[in-house]
Formats: structure tokens, sequence, C-alpha cells
């Protein structure tokens, strides 16, 4: 008898028994940014602890930051610091995604097409679900899970440039990616985005570039002031969702919010900035900021869509010298 296709994963916004964080835990990797990226990490766990209502678990891979992350975050309840071994703290796509309270589905992970191969990020998934105390459900393909969108009832947002990436699945073509991740996640219908952001070693990534904030809305940025450089990526993007409909038919509503514009690294390139990494808590969302004028139009515009949840923003340039944000080094447990 064939294996019936599980549910939908919920959407991030349904409610969490647990919000996981990964904290900087390696200097060779961090350099210089290792003090200012824990202390951002440690900032976003206290206003997931605080405002946000989760159970945070604060996942450090040495010792020596357990000790440092247990001094930065103090001793209330709502934090927990554990350790396991990793990589870095991409837990998004290095951990499981919870397919459930007690479940969770682990893939194959390759160092996002072999560019960062790091000791620990390959069994990572599997000592989160021990720790969490889920059952994992192993597949035997790589993923990445800022790879992909959910709305809770079926339906995702990808984009090609990612997920039929060569480096990743060689073989795979839509259909193939699509029969995956229908029989492992319960996916029924994916709307495929053409290409992420500009320098985005992830290939793409759509956590980057598109997110739904509930069934049947989405939110995809705009360009924000001269020169931005994805902004034609945006509107490309904004294009697709606006023609998408869901697997019933009902066309989706896109609602575009400003970029962080043009961010340079210290080494006057352009980085891959993008308020669309925001965390959806139990009872807030957090914006990841890199310039005050548009973090606060992406919050005011973002506070429309969550009219139940606290919405603000916190810095995050020090955690995207690493190359991600919030919404890459979390992985919401659901209740």
């Amino acid at each position: 008898m064939a294996t019936p296709a599980p549910g939908p994963t919920p959407a991030e916004w349904a409610p969490h028994q647990a919000m996981w964080l990964g904290f900087p835990s390696h200097a060779d990797l961090w350099g210089e940014h290792l003090g200012p990226a824990r202390r951002e990490t440690t900032a976003l766990a206290l206003a997931l602890a605080g405002p946000g209502a989760e159970k945070v678990k604060l996942l450090a891979a040495t010792p020596e930051a357990v000790r440092a992350a247990r001094d930065l975050v103090g001793m209330g309840d709502e934090i927990e610091v554990l350790e396991a071994e990793f990589g870095d703290v991409w837990l998004r796509d290095t951990g499981p995604i919870f397919t459930g309270p007690d479940r969770a589905a682990g893939f194959r992970f390759n160092g996002w097409g072999r560019k960062y191969e790091l000791a620990g990020d390959e069994t990572v998934a599997g000592r989160m679900a021990l720790l969490s105390g889920a059952r994992l459900d192993h597949h035997d393909f790589v993923l990445e899970g800022g790879a992909l969108d959910q709305d809770g009832a079926g339906l995702a947002i990808t984009t090609r440039q990612c997920l039929l990436n060569p480096n990743r699945n060689p073989d795979w073509r839509e259909a193939d990616a699509e029969k995956a991740l229908g029989r492992t996640l319960g996916i029924r219908k994916i709307i495929w985005l053409s290409v992420g952001l500009m320098k985005d070693h992830t290939d793409g990534h759509v956590d980057n570039l598109a997110r739904f904030v509930r069934p049947g809305v989405v939110v995809c940025p705009m360009g924000f002031g001269r020169n931005d450089p994805n902004a034609t990526v945006y509107d490309d993007a904004a294009r697709i969702l606006g023609e998408a409909a869901d697997d019933r038919g009902a066309r989706l509503r896109v609602t575009r919010i400003p970029s962080p514009g043009r961010i340079l690294g210290e080494d006057g390139r352009v980085v891959p900035a993008s308020h669309m990494n925001f965390i959806i808590a139990n009872k807030a969302v957090i914006v990841p900021s890199y310039e005050p004028v548009s973090a606060r139009l992406a919050v005011e515009a973002l506070e429309i869509m969550f009219p139940g949840r606290q919405v603000f923003a916190l810095p995050s340039r020090a955690l995207l010298t690493g190359g991600g944000s919030f919404h890459c080094i979390s992985q919401q447990q659901p209740a």
C-alpha cells in the first residue's frame, strides 16, 4: 500500500511551541564580526522571548559559545541555551523543517551547492530533532528551508535559480521538484519565480524575495532609492506572483514593501540585504534593519499585514557579513 502524502506543513504564522536560533560560535568564520553578530542574535532572542511570546531554543556549537550565550541572554526562563555541533548558524537551511509539533523533515545539505561545506552542518538536523523530541523523517535529496516559503495550505513559492540549480539535485526538472516536495512536505502547487537577489550565495533563496503573510496574500519588495541593484528582480517577482493562483484557482493578492535599497559591504560591493528575511513570531514580526528610513517604511507596511502582532526592526548588519539574517538563523517548531 502506498504511503499517503502528508498534510501541508503549518504556516509560519501558526502558533509555535518554540523558535530555534543559531548562535554565532566560530571565531574563524566570523572574525572581527563575531562579537557584533552575537549581540544582534542576543537582541533577537530577547525580542522573541519578550514581545514575540516565544520559547527560544538558542543553539551554540562549542562550550565557549554556550558560556557566551548564557552570559548575554541572562537566566530567564524563556531562553534555553543548548549545545550542538554545527558548521554555522544558518539553521533555516541546515536544520530540519518541522512538519508538526513532534515531527520533522530532514534533507541532505551540501553547503549551498558545495560553496561552504562545514563539519556539523550535515548532522545538526538530527541533533535538533533529538533535542526537540521530534521524530525525524530523512529524505535523500538536497533542500534548504530558505529555498521555500509556504502558506500552510499546500502552496509554496521558490526560485528556479535555487531549486533547479544543477549544484543541488542535478537531474531535477520542475515536475521532479513538485513530486518530491508533495511527497515530503505536502506541497500541492509551486509558484516558480526566476532568480533571487544579486550576490546571494544561496543561489536565490526565496526568503529574501517573497513571503506569504496569510493564505492567498504574499509580500515582495519594491526598489528603494537610486540604483537599487535588485529592482528588476523585484518587479519580475511581483509580476509572476500577480499572475499566479493557488491550487483552487484563486488569484494571489500581492503587496509590495520597500527594500533596503543599495546596501554595500565593507569592501564596497553590493550585499543581499532584504527586509523579506523577517521572522513571524507568536505575537510579533521582527524585521532586519540595514538603513533606518527604508526599515521604518517596511515596518509600517508590514504592520498592515499583521494587525495582531507587534512589528518592529532590529539591526542585522553584522549577521549579514556572514551571508544571511534573522529568518536564515531561525526555525520555528509548531505547537
